[in-house]
This record gives C-alpha cells, structure tokens and sequence, in this order.
C-alpha cells in the first residue's frame, strides 16, 4: 500500500527544491501559492524517467501512448469511453494548447467568455493572443450560469466577435468546483445557439474528491464540435516535464487536423513517458494522494474555524486550492485586468498575510472580478505546515484588529 505522497518530502527536503515555489520567497516565508504539490513523485513516473535516461532513451517523441493513457483513465475513473486517440494531439501545455485551439477558431479580435473569478493566466494568454477578454460571473455560489455565459455572448456578437469561444476551467480553478452535466449540456446548448464554440481546460480532472464526480465536456451532448485539454501536470506534480494532450469532439475532427504540425515538436520526450506513466500505472499512488489532500481539506476547515473565522469558504470538489473570501478582514484590492504578474502583482489579503504573516499565497484579484478580496490558498504540503501558515494568518490577522 502507498502512503500519503505529502507526507513524503521533509521540510529540509522542500527548502533545498530549486522549483519556484520554493525559491521565489525567501526561506522565512511558507509558500502555499503556486499550483505545485509538496509531495514525492508516483513510483511509476520516478522509474520512467529513471530508465529512459539510462538508456538514452532522450530523443524526439513518437506515439500514440499519452492518448492510449489518458483514453484508459478517462474509462475506469470517468465512465468515459469517448476519447479517441486518433482525435488527440500533443501540445507543449494546457495553456499554450488553448492559445491554439483559439488561433484554429477565431480570429484576431474575437471574444473569448470566461467565467469569473478563473484562473489568472485566462486573461493575459487570450490578451496577448490578440483575442479579447469577456468577463461572466459564476452564480453566488460559485457554479456555471448559463444564462449569464448567454448574456455574454450576445455583448459578445456586440462587439462584432464573429467566432466567439467559452473558455471552461473544469474543474474550476479557483473555486474547485466541479461542474454538473446539467450545467455543462446547457452551456453547450446556449453556446451552439450563438454559433459559439467551447474550450474546456480539464487539468485538474484527476483530482476530483470522493462527494463530486467528474463530467468531461466532451461526454455531454450539445459539446461534439467542443476542444478538451488535459494533462498530468497537476495530479502527478509535474509541471516541469512539458506535456499536455488536446482532445476534439467528433464534429471537430477536421479543425484538430489543421493544427500546425510545429505545434507538436514543442512537448518533451521524457515529459511525454512521465505524463503517460502517471496515467496508465500510478492509480494507487493517486487514491493515497487524494485521501491525504481531503485529509488536508478538512484540517484547513478546523484550521481556519479556529484562527480565521472572519474568512469564508466553501470546501473545494476538487483540486488542492482553497478559495478564501478575506472580505471580513477589510483588505480590500484593486481590480486588474492583466493577470500576467500573477506574483508581483500582489494587493489586498494576499499582500497583507505576506507582510504580516509570511505566508504567500495568490492574490484574488489576478482572476478576475469577484476575486478583489479572496486568496488562493494551496492545500497540498506537509499538514504541520499548513497548520503553521494558517495559524501565523490568524496571529496577523488578530494583531491587525487590535
């Protein structure tokens, strides 16, 4: 039986990681920001990359095998027979992927609907991709609204967009929310209405806890002319061995064939054999990943009931993030609409925990409106220390009261 990957790697053994998450601050503040796990690597994937250096095995990707991986997966954990790898490409990542699945169904100043608070690099890729950015809320409570995507669209078509896109985050980043067929088939149908085409960023999907269930957009009806794109990079920590697979619906078959050939010499051989060895041979690994990161969800309720019971939440259906609304605490940030400094770019709560608390997190407001007052709180590290960053929060927060 494997045990709990966060309990892997000491606190000595973090510090002496020279990824961003651990070097970007100095060694006095606790890192929870950057979506990178503090966990050792699945067996599978460590011997991977392992055997292929020593063999040599270092030279220019070939295969079907990521596809094969992903579309096995996607049967035992999803239900989902639908993945046909003859439908699948490799890009570099999931965001550059986006960008250009954007360039084969738009064109320059088209609009692209996101759904707010999203993840923050949404805005600067689709920005600077020359498309431009329509904001839609999610509902109070944080789900899909199809109505408001439907509003969107339509200023959308106003703005003289003639090939508007819906960028999804499913699950949803920040929020951890995990969207439900009934919402993601009405999104689907108010997008064909408009002659609106979707795009769903599912890198997450693997980490789907035990009282949510995860619905590939590609498996509801309304979303056959839809793009998917996943990868290993969140459930299996490896965000350093680029690779991600762009997956099309049967209706767009012939727009996945006019992908540019370059676009898939970007993503890295042994990126390619880790990411594939992650989701054909680490199953037990991730069951013990994701009943240490609900371990970790449910001390991060007591924790913050306990330091922080000014700061609201909704435990997360998925990922290793934590939405906090800090609007309590009276720390209030401006909005931006460029979300490319996610780090320096820090205002409001997130800044004020880094002076105060040393403890880094994101900063709200990088994702959008909605965001102003919130912190994206990574929950995947060593309990104690989580236990230390939230309680340093609270002292902060308490001595910033007085």
């Amino acid at each position: 039986m494997i045990s709990n990957p966060l309990l892997g790697p000491t606190r000595a053994d973090l510090r002496a990681r020279t990824s961003m998450k651990w070097r970007l601050y100095p060694d006095t503040v606790l890192p929870l920001w950057v979506a990178e796990m503090d966990v050792t690597l699945a067996p599978a994937v460590s011997q991977a990359i392992i055997r292929a250096a020593e063999s040599g095995d270092t030279g220019y990707p070939y295969g079907t095998d990521y596809a094969e991986a992903v579309a096995r997966f996607a049967s035992e954990r999803w239900g989902w027979d639908g993945l046909d790898p003859s439908r699948a490409a490799l890009v570099p990542d999931v965001m550059m992927g986006i960008v250009e699945t954007l360039r084969l169904l738009t064109a320059p100043g088209d609009a692209v609907v996101v759904t707010s608070p999203v993840y923050a690099p949404f805005f600067a890729f689709v920005t600077h991709a020359d498309r431009q950015v329509v904001e839609t809320p999610l509902t109070a409570d944080g789900r899909l609204d199809p109505a408001a995507i439907e509003d969107a669209l339509v200023r959308a078509r106003s703005l003289g967009s003639a090939h508007p896109v819906v960028l999804l985050s499913n699950p949803h980043n920040p929020t951890g929310t995990v969207h439900s067929r009934t919402e993601l088939e009405a999104t689907a149908e108010v997008a064909r209405r408009h002659g609106a085409r979707i795009i769903s960023d599912e890198i997450h999907a693997p980490l789907v806890y035990s009282d949510a269930s995860f619905v590939p957009l590609l498996s509801v009806a309304g979303a056959e002319n839809a793009f998917a794109l996943t990868s290993g990079s969140k459930a299996f920590n490896l965000a350093g061995l680029k690779a991600a697979l762009l997956m099309a619906g049967p209706d767009a078959a012939s727009d996945l064939a006019r992908l540019p050939e370059e676009v898939g010499h970007g993503p890295s051989h042994l990126g390619i054999l880790a990411h594939t060895a992650g989701f054909a041979h680490s199953a037990d690994w991730l069951d013990a990943l994701l009943a240490g990161l609900e371990e970790n969800r449910s001390l991060l309720g007591d924790l913050l009931s306990t330091h922080l019971p000014q700061v609201a939440w909704t435990p997360p259906q998925a990922t290793y993030l934590a939405w906090l609304d800090a609007s309590a605490l009276g720390l209030e940030a401006s909005a931006s609409a460029d979300a490319l400094a996610v780090v320096s770019d820090l205002a409001g709560p997130a800044k004020f925990f880094l002076d105060e608390a040393q403890v880094a997190l994101s900063s709200g407001h990088v994702f959008g409106r909605g965001g102003e007052n919130a912190v994206r709180l990574n929950f995947a590290t060593r309990p104690e220390i989580l236990a230390e960053a939230v309680t340093q929060m609270g002292e902060a927060a308490a001595a910033s009261a007085r």
